[in-house]
């Protein structure tokens, strides 16, 4: 296990390589979701293949999340995309990167990619969206049950959560209440910076928005491809939000093709 203490919090962070010491075609930034999810969504589904496929991974614990440190307050987006900023700043990475995010993940992913353009290399959404007016008013609903349901009711929410959704599944949403209840997160994360429609037009690296097609989200792939300059979008059938779960070897198929893609244009243009 690896922490890097980022000068505001340490974050756990597991990096794995092209096997028999090969060097690395590129590096893949791996960003996971809110309140239940940690870098170990990516750990057993993409990054093995992603590792094999040449790439360098690098995937880590959100503040708040996983084995990372858990401050009171700093959960606004901007203080995960610092989060962000300051973690690749010490691992020493510093060409441009293939940002992959899922859920609020790919929010922080595309906010990076908005903040430094010149250091993303392609950004890839799973089940995710850039932070708009509309986003924030999203997450202030879902955080506002989050806590006033779960967090404030926990023993009858778990009791509930365990009899339908089995034990795992509560362990996970007992997590996601002792989080809400003891940081700032539900407050600080719809109260975030959002972008104007300009900045979303600023983004011009290759964008990927992979969507379940039973998810809501999946309705987000017009919109994107129209605001993007070069947005392309992959609607999965038979999935929701958890596609990156169910569907790993579909969606890392797509995100594989778009860094490889990426590359070639890239080694183009320099040559």
């Amino acid at each position: 296990m690896t922490m890097v203490d980022t000068g505001s919090v340490r974050l756990h962070v597991q990096r794995i390589g092209p096997r028999q010491g090969r060097p690395a075609t590129a590096t893949v930034v791996l960003v996971h979701g809110l309140l239940t999810d940690s870098l170990a969504s990516y750990y057993f589904t993409v990054a093995p293949a992603f590792a094999a496929a040449g790439l360098d991974v690098v995937m880590y614990d959100l503040r708040g999340h996983g084995r990372s440190g858990r401050p009171a307050g700093g959960y606004t987006l901007d203080d995960n995309i610092d989060d962000l900023e300051a973690l690749l700043d010490r691992l020493a990475v510093t060409g441009p990167v293939h940002l992959v995010g899922n859920s609020y993940g790919g929010t922080v992913a595309f906010g990076y990619a908005a903040r430094h353009p010149g250091r993303a290399a392609s950004v890839s959404l799973v089940e995710s969206e850039p932070a708009t007016a509309a986003w924030a008013v999203k997450l202030g609903g879902i955080l506002d049950r989050v806590v006033n349901q779960l967090a404030h009711n926990e023993p009858d929410a778990i009791a509930w959560i365990t009899a339908h959704r089995g034990r795992n599944t509560a362990r996970l949403a007992r997590g996601a209440a002792r989080l809400a209840r003891e940081t700032s997160l539900g407050r600080d994360i719809p109260a975030s910076r959002v972008l104007t429609e300009g900045q979303l037009a600023a983004v011009r690296c290759p964008v990927l928005g992979l969507y379940g097609a039973d998810s809501d989200l999946a309705a987000l792939a017009p919109w994107l491809r129209s605001v993007l300059p070069d947005c392309r979008t992959v609607v999965i059938p038979g999935h929701e939000h958890s596609v990156l779960v169910e569907a790993s070897g579909t969606v890392g198929g797509h995100i594989l093709s778009l860094v490889e893609e990426a590359g070639r244009v890239a080694a183009e243009a320099a040559g």
